[in-house]
């Protein structure tokens, strides 16, 4: 397409809004928690703010920069900087294709809880009658019910990547609506997109302030938070911390996907780029902060309930065994006539010594889980213990959904954007398009609702993305500073925003966020290497709980493929363009030799 005319933004605030609905996702309410309480609770903000100006902020800008100057997405952007490198432009392609392609499916898991929220008792809430109608089902009770819900009801899962089932006809469907409304958010591209992000951006942080003040009116749920601002200091010379810290900067602002060259490119060309990557950053990170002082005051709730539990248990055990009066101990006194009995009657209480159950407040707020686990597990066994369960519930999916969809915008654009600036698909009308690249990540999504479906999406989400990401970033920073040359790109900067970049982004371009990256990839692949095989939770219906599985043989090997896959556009497609261009300066000295050789013989 001629960059002139290319569609654009109406205004730098839809823009903004874009970057912002893109960046803040579902890593934002399920991971950015699950470090926190990994590392050391509010000790985790410091290198996490670290690693925000010493490296989100300067390859966000970076991103930005390179798409408005160019005008074209990702992989015409580093064409035009060098063409050797359109590869990169085609990892960051594959890439957010192996996203959209598992992404969305946990958008079908959201519509079916919300769907399932309109019920006067909510299905998670108690475990179904078996087909006797004499009890409970066996592995409802053997796990919990909220765990049953999602394994079995909504998964229904299968006992290992190995054994596959049919399609679930409820989550197709479920998966079918999420795609429906995707294309109808992106069917007209950057016009349609603008419009969808004033709701997509903002109503997620109306129901989190709701969350909020009701969080705080749980009963326990201060603890929560009381945990999560407590720094555990020593968690600083982990270096672990400070690596996981650094990821989660770069995951969370969506770095490397081309999402972010994709929308920029829409800009005007002298669009101040540079404060809204600062506005971005600082929303993003704030956003963060705020989800986990609500998944914390939820934690506190849910762990304060479970605390309680275990001690009106031990309660009951105290008075029927030594035959006390039903007032006579209170759940402020367990632990005092604990040791009061033990001292009395040694012999007695050894008896049910092994019945006694370890009640720790601490212990409890120490359980940390990530990813579907929290989202699906965690927050719906603390949601169906509040006051109009129904409600809250709503709420919640209602947000993870917009979460999710707010992130595919930027998802699908990635791969939309680039494949325009192809002149063989610019012809073709923008609504056909996304609709062809919408119904084929359907197609190849369908396997996610089998039922090992949950075990590939594992798969995709552990190493389709992660390995690729930071070489595809490392190359993109390397390339501006050092092979496109920083003075040329502080120029293209200079010409955009009418001066040139200070000395902080200088620096960080130059030397500070190459090493961190080269760093951080260097400390994943030892990781990756030092683990041994690949594993996965493999769900045991005997048990009613997961357990640690290798991969077979050919999931290893489906591993590989994907941590190599996208990487390899970059090597192959310089070979690719190295040999186009030997094969075409040997044409030319043909043609020049045989033109000569014509004017000799001629008399």
């Amino acid at each position: 397409m001629e960059k002139d005319a290319r569609p654009s933004w109406d205004s730098p605030v839809e823009f903004l809004l874009a970057c912002v609905s893109y960046a803040i996702g579902l890593g934002n309410v399920w991971r950015f928690p699950y470090l926190c309480q990994m590392h050391g609770g509010g000790g985790f903000l410091i290198p996490y703010l670290i690693m925000l100006f010493l490296e989100g902020l300067p390859l966000f800008c970076l991103e930005l920069a390179i798409g408005q100057k160019m005008r074209l997405g990702s992989i015409g952007a580093w064409t035009a900087i060098n063409p050797y490198l359109g590869g990169v432009g085609l990892a960051s392609v594959m890439t957010s294709l192996y996203l959209c392609l598992y992404y969305n499916i946990i958008n079908a898991w959201s519509f079916w809880y919300l769907f399932n929220s309109f019920q006067s008792v909510l299905p998670w809430a108690e475990c179904p009658i078996n087909s006797n109608r004499t009890g409970p089902i066996e592995e409802c009770e053997l796990a919990t019910p909220t765990q049953y819900f999602f394994y079995r009801e909504t998964l229904d899962i299968s006992s290992s990547i190995e054994e596959n089932g049919g399609v679930q006809t409820g989550q197709a469907l479920c998966l079918l609506l999420a795609w429906v409304i995707s294309y109808l958010f992106v069917v007209r591209g950057v016009k349609s997109t603008g419009k969808v992000v004033y709701f997509t951006a903002t109503f997620p942080y109306v129901v989190l302030l709701i969350y909020l003040i009701w969080g705080f009116t749980l009963h326990g749920a201060i603890n929560g938070v009381k945990y999560m601002f407590t720094p555990k200091m020593e968690q600083l010379a982990n270096p672990t911390t400070w690596v996981n810290a650094a990821t989660q900067i770069f995951f969370s602002l969506g770095l490397g996907f081309g999402s972010l060259i994709a929308f920029s490119s829409y800009n005007q060309y002298n669009n101040n780029f540079e404060r809204q990557a600062v506005a971005v950053s600082i929303i993003n990170s704030g956003t963060s902060i705020f989800a986990s002082i609500v998944t914390f005051s939820i934690y506190g709730f849910k762990a304060t309930i479970n605390y309680e539990s275990c001690l009106e248990r031990t309660r009951i055990l105290l008075l029927n065994t030594f035959d006390l009066a039903e007032d006579k101990i209170t759940m402020d006194t367990v632990f005092e006539w604990i040791e009061r009995l033990n001292a009395t009657y040694p012999q007695q209480f050894a008896e049910i010594s092994s019945k006694l159950e370890t009640c720790d407040l601490e212990k409890e707020l120490d359980t940390a889980v990530e990813g579907p686990g929290l989202a699906f597990i965690v927050y719906s066994e603390a949601i169906k213990d509040m006051p109009l369960p129904q409600l809250w519930s709503v709420l919640y999916f209602s947000m993870l959904l917009l979460l999710g969809m707010g992130s595919m915008l930027g998802n699908i654009t990635a791969i939309i954007t680039p494949l325009r600036d192809f002149k063989v698909l610019s012809s073709m009308s923008i609504e056909l398009l996304n609709g062809i690249v919408c119904l084929f990540c359907l197609l190849l999504g369908l396997g996610f609702t089998t039922t090992s479906g949950s075990y590939w999406f594992t798969m995709f989400n552990d190493y389709g993305a992660t390995f690729s990401l930071l070489f595809v970033v490392l190359v993109e920073v390397i390339t501006v500073s050092y092979i496109y040359g920083s003075k040329r790109f502080e120029k293209d900067v200079e010409d955009m925003l009418g001066h040139r970049p200070n000395w902080y982004w200088r620096i960080m371009w130059k030397f500070i966020s190459p090493l961190l990256l080269i760093t951080v990839f260097v400390f994943y692949i030892v990781n990756y290497i030092r683990g041994g095989t690949p594993t996965y939770q493999a769900w045991n219906k005997e048990l009613g709980q997961s357990v640690v599985t290798e991969y077979p043989v050919f999931g290893q090997v489906f591993i590989g493929l994907l941590l190599v896959s996208s990487i390899s556009c970059i090597p192959l497609t310089a070979l690719y363009v190295y040999c186009t261009r030997t094969k075409r300066g040997n044409r030319r000295r043909q043609l020049t030799v045989s033109t000569v050789s014509a004017e000799g013989l001629a008399p």
